[in-house]
C-alpha cells in the first residue's frame, strides 16, 4: 500500500474548476478513496460535501460485504451525507443483473450478508440446499470455510452457474491488504468452474447502470478510485476520465508496469477535491 503522502510534481493543478470543473458527475469508490477499515481518510468527509455540490455523486463500489442500506448507514456514521439511491454495491449490481436477464431465480451465495440482502431485496430465492440453486452468487467472504466452498461446489455439480460481484484480489484495511472477493472466485476456478458473469468493476456492467443512473454522457462524468486494474481501467473502458489516488492499493510505479493510464493523478480524494491533481500525461 502506497503511502498517504507519496508526492507529486510541485507544479499540479490547484484550482478546484481546473481539475473538476468540466464535470457534471461523480463515481467514487470506498476502500482505499473515502475510508481504510472503519475509518474516514483525512478530509475525505469535507470532499465529499464539496463535489455533491459540484454535482451528482454515486458511490460505486465493488465490496458485496454491505447492502447498499448498510453502506449508507456505515458512511453516514462517519460523516458522509449518502443515502441508498446513491450507492451501486457490487452486491446489489448482482441482484439487479440476474433480476433484468433471468428473473427471480435461486441462488446459493458464498458471501456475506450485504449479498444475500441484496438477493432477497430484488425477489431472488435463497436455495434452502445447494442442489436447488440456479445461481452461485460469489462476492468476498470473511468467514469462508472448506464446508462453504463444498457446498459451492454441490450447487455447481448440479448445474448451477456462477456470477462474481468482482474479482478483485485484495481488500484494504486498516491492517493492510487482506484477500478479496478475487480469493473466493479464484477458489471456485480452482475446481473446474469458472464465474458466467462478473458485474463489479471494471465490467462493462457496473459503468452502464451507473452512466444510465446519472443520466450524463461519459465525456461529463469521472470515475475517483484508488485502483488501476478496477476503477481506472473500467472507466477507461467505458470511455469515463479517472482520477486515481495514492490512498489505497495502487502506487504510481504501477501505473507504468500496468499499462493503464488515469486522467488525473492525486495524493487523495482531499487533495483531488481541493484541486490538487496532475494530468497523468506528464507521466507518459
Amino acid at each position: 500500500m502506497p503511502p498517504m503522502g507519496e508526492s507529486l510534481s510541485p507544479d499540479v493543478a490547484t484550482v478546484p474548476n481546473a481539475v473538476l470543473g468540466r464535470y457534471g458527475a461523480f463515481l467514487i469508490d470506498v476502500d482505499g478513496v473515502l475510508t481504510r477499515g472503519r475509518d474516514a481518510l483525512p478530509g475525505a468527509v469535507e470532499g465529499f460535501g464539496a463535489l455533491r455540490a459540484r454535482g451528482r455523486t454515486l458511490v460505486l463500489t465493488n465490496n458485496s460485504t454491505r447492502s447498499r442500506g448498510e453502506l449508507a448507514e456505515h458512511l453516514g456514521r462517519l460523516g458522509f451525507a449518502v443515502s441508498p439511491d446513491d450507492i451501486l454495491g457490487s452486491a446489489f449490481l448482482a441482484a439487479r443483473y440476474l433480476a433484468r436477464h433471468y428473473g427471480p431465480v435461486d441462488v446459493w451465495v458464498l458471501g456475506e450478508d450485504g449479498v444475500r440482502d441484496e438477493m432477497l431485496l430484488s425477489g431472488h430465492r435463497l436455495a434452502a440446499r445447494p442442489e436447488g440453486a440456479t445461481w452461485v452468487v460469489a462476492g468476498m467472504d470473511r468467514d469462508v470455510t472448506y464446508a462453504k466452498l463444498s457446498q459451492a461446489l454441490r450447487a455447481l455439480v448440479g448445474g448451477a452457474k456462477i456470477l462474481a460481484t468482482n474479482e478483485d484480489a485484495t481488500f484494504p484495511t486498516a491492517d493492510g491488504l487482506v484477500p478479496g472477493a478475487g480469493a473466493i472466485v479464484g477458489a471456485l476456478r480452482g475446481m473446474g468452474f469458472a464465474a458466467e458473469h462478473v458485474v463489479g468493476k471494471p465490467s462493462p456492467v457496473a459503468f452502464e447502470v451507473a452512466l444510465d443512473l446519472l443520466g450524463l454522457p461519459a465525456s461529463r462524468v469521472l470515475m475517483i478510485g484508488d485502483r488501476l486494474d478496477t476503477d481506472i481501467a473500467g472507466a477507461q473502458a467505458a470511455g469515463v476520465d479517472s482520477a486515481f489516488v495514492l490512498s489505497g492499493v495502487d502506487s504510481l510505479d504501477d501505473i507504468a508496469r500496468g499499462g493503464v493510464h488515469p486522467t488525473w493523478i492525486a495524493a487523495s480524494f482531499a487533495d483531488l477535491c481541493a484541486g490538487k491533481a496532475e494530468p497523468s500525461r506528464r507521466r507518459l
